[in-house]
């Protein structure tokens, strides 16, 4: 399974709970998309996961400099362009999933969940520790047996209020 976060906006730890916190756990890799506020929380996630992150406009220098801004991420084949998203206009996000050849584009900054169909799908998993007036979420990703990754939007009170499916883009694009 893959396990999508971002927005932890953090200072001790990363503020997981309940299936948010599961799903981190059970991950073969967990993708975040920036703002964890601080070293404590980046250090936290590593050592608790296999992760692969990107800073976000909220990061210290400290994490700036362990994370890059912009990432391109394989999950067994899917590739998943990451980028925290705040210079990044929805126009932007594609282009960039469409010059990485990207089968997804993960973005965060805004803390409103939602999945996006297209011709490179984008999906924001919001937070789960600080929503600011959206829903606290995270997305889990998982391969059926047709070859598709089907994805959840999921709140970490466990509650699935979305769900998604992401196919491995042809390699003309």
């Amino acid at each position: 399974m893959l396990a999508v976060l971002s927005d932890t906006h953090g200072r001790d730890g990363p503020r997981l709970e309940g299936r948010t916190a599961a799903a981190v756990d059970e991950a073969d890799l967990v993708i975040h998309a920036g703002d964890f506020m601080s070293v404590d929380v980046l250090e936290a996630f590593e050592a608790r996961c296999d992760l692969r992150a990107v800073h976000g406009n909220n990061d210290p220098p400290a994490v700036r400099d362990r994370v890059p801004a912009e990432r391109l991420v394989e999950w067994a084949g899917l590739r998943i362009a990451v980028a925290h998203g705040h210079d990044h206009s929805e126009t932007a996000l594609a282009m960039l999933g469409r010059q990485s050849s990207a089968d997804l584009v993960v973005f965060g900054h805004s803390h409103d969940p939602g999945y996006t169909d297209g011709p490179v799908p984008m999906l924001n998993p919001g937070s789960h520790a600080d929503p600011r007036w959206n829903r606290p979420g995270h997305a889990e990703l998982e391969w059926d047996d047709d070859g598709l990754a089907r994805g959840r939007l999921v709140e970490p009170d466990g509650e699935v209020f979305d769900r998604f499916t992401v196919a491995k883009r042809s390699p003309e694009g």
